[in-house]
């Protein structure tokens, strides 16, 4: 999907309180947050298949430090998914298209400010098409 405006992509912990700013609140995890009520997380869409698989997931918690390994890992996932014509990957497109959208994830990554989250792979991913 060519554009000529970078799209309005934040990040933001699920646990933080929403906010005015953030326009469409999308989780961007594979598992629901643990002891957060939906109702609580206002999230306006689930993208759990637009995340890391289970295994790639798992082994990026064993080898943190290998983060350009996981890159190039999530980016193969991501192309395979697109590839594929994944809906659920069409429809964050399309939010995208609509205004900001703000990745919730419950990782404690976003709180030490790392820049090596799943978040950034796949912001990087969506404002390359």
């Amino acid at each position: 999907m060519p554009s000529s405006k970078a799209a309005d992509i934040h990040f933001k912990r699920v646990y933080d309180a929403p906010s005015a700013d953030d326009g469409q609140r999308v989780l961007a995890d594979r598992l629901w947050p643990r002891g957060l009520a939906k109702a609580k997380a206002q999230v306006d869409f689930w993208a759990k298949d637009v995340t890391p698989s289970t295994d790639l997931r798992k082994w990026f918690h064993e080898h943190p430090e290998q983060f350009d390994e996981f890159r190039t890992r999530f980016l193969k996932e991501l192309k395979t998914l697109d590839a594929d014509h994944n809906e659920m990957l069409a429809a964050l497109r399309t939010r995208l298209t609509e205004g900001r959208v703000t990745l919730l994830t419950a990782a404690h990554k976003l709180e030490d400010g790392d820049k090596q989250t799943h978040l950034d792979v796949l912001r990087d991913f969506l404002e390359s098409r």
